[in-house]
């Protein structure tokens, strides 16, 4: 019988952003990769020929086990907040190292969380959780205004809404209950987290967690304040311009985070803000960073990020390269709705000096859907160079020189209505 190599499972929906890195990354670390995901009629192959379930069943985790019986399963590794539960499950179930799926799942639920950090060493704003079907109350908001209206569940600052006033606090309700009703599980379309405003700065925290004990991978400035009323992503750059002494403080905020949730092992994304000499936890979950924002670590270091989580997964030595160079992205925000018609300046844009890729992931004819509701980027811009401030200057130099021209979308009365004035 032929030697097996040993084997990973990539828990994945099939359009992730996160897939194709790790699936690279297993290729360079000899290891075999099985995809679970929905899409059984992918064009990705690895995802065609991979496990197709529906993530929704009831014994889904009885059928992904029956599946892959005959395999030397090494680590289960979820690639995106959707699938981190039951990657957790699974490692359980096979026997590896493994964060307790209560422990996960505080990591996607925002409400979860923050009645664990409640009473631990963490500063968190001050909260409520709502109930948004109380449609004979009048929901009313404990908190001093401003505050920020999250959904319990979502991702990628869908939904988030920043509210001044009990009338601005009352739309932002109306606005959230309307993208909840796309989603299917019943008591995170039910739930709202309103909590307290934090003004200040805030930074992106990328470690690794090994058998409790927090690496720090990267800590990344963003220097965009995000004041709302929407609190969009878009400049993410590396190294952090902050001290060393702060650095170390967001360290020890994330790590307690990480005691109070119980989690142990793998990869871990957190969001903070510094205002008053303090940190304030925002949000952390159990994967690596969104989009296609691991890319800085190539260019920062040489190393692929998915290549650092999967070795210390499957048991290999990990390798933490130093960062050589200052690496940056825009994650190009949408602020218009409508048809995506054409990106101008791109060429221009992609000669600024250290600037490195230019992608647009939507492609012309497309409908882009600007926050609170949509749910992706228009694309990204990737820079390296010396200093941080050359990178951030850069991509704000080829920012500058693309303009986006969008057609409005008519909706179905409006075609009906069209011409005929």
């Amino acid at each position: 019988m032929p030697h097996q190599r040993p084997c990973i499972l990539l828990l994945s929906p099939h359009c992730s952003y996160r897939l194709a890195p790790y699936l690279n990354a297993a290729q360079k670390l000899n290891l075999d990769a099985i995809v679970v995901s929905q899409g059984e009629h992918s064009l990705v192959s690895a995802v065609a020929s991979g496990i197709h379930i529906d993530f929704d069943h009831p014994d889904v985790l009885g059928q992904v086990t029956a599946a892959v019986t005959d395999r030397d399963i090494k680590t289960v590794i979820g690639t995106d907040d959707r699938t981190v539960e039951l990657a957790a499950e699974l490692s359980k179930s096979f026997g590896l190292n493994f964060n307790d799926p209560q422990s996960i799942r505080y990591t996607r639920r925002k409400d979860l969380a923050r009645v664990c950090l409640r009473h631990s060493a963490v500063n968190i704003p001050d909260f409520q959780i709502i109930t948004l079907d109380e449609t004979d109350k009048k929901i009313t908001c404990e908190i001093d205004f401003p505050v920020v209206v999250k959904p319990i569940a979502l991702s990628g600052s869908r939904g988030v809404i920043r509210a001044n006033s009990h009338e601005e606090f009352t739309a932002a309700l109306q606005c959230l209950q309307t993208i909840l009703e796309q989603t299917d599980q019943h008591d995170e379309k039910n739930k709202a987290l309103v909590e307290r405003y934090i003004p200040g700065y805030e930074y992106a925290y990328e470690g690794l967690l090994q058998h409790g004990e927090l690496m720090t991978l990267a800590i990344f400035d963003k220097p965009d304040l995000m004041e709302g009323p929407y609190f969009e992503e878009t400049y993410y750059i590396t190294p952090s311009r902050l001290s060393p002494a702060i650095q170390q403080a967001i360290k020890e905020a994330v790590s307690a985070a990480c005691l109070a949730y119980g989690l142990q092992q793998g990869p871990i994304h957190a969001e903070v803000k510094l205002y008053d000499d303090k940190i304030w936890f925002i949000e952390m979950a159990s994967r690596t960073v969104g989009g296609q924002c691991a890319r800085l670590f190539s260019y920062a270091t040489g190393l692929s990020l998915e290549e650092t989580v999967l070795a210390q997964a499957a048991g290999l030595s990990i390798k933490q390269a130093p960062m050589q160079d200052a690496a940056g992205v825009l994650m190009i925000p949408i602020k218009k709705r409508g048809l995506l018609r054409r990106v101008e300046g791109l060429l221009q844009a992609s000669k600024v000096e250290f600037i490195e890729d230019i992608e647009i992931s939507i492609q012309e004819g497309y409908e882009l859907v600007p926050l609170p509701e949509g749910d992706s980027y228009l694309g990204f811009i990737f820079a390296k160079a010396p200093t941080p401030g050359q990178v951030e200057q850069a991509l704000r130099d080829a920012y500058d020189m693309i303009n986006i021209i969008t057609t409005p979308l008519l909706h179905t009365t409006e075609w009906q209505s069209f011409g005929q004035d």
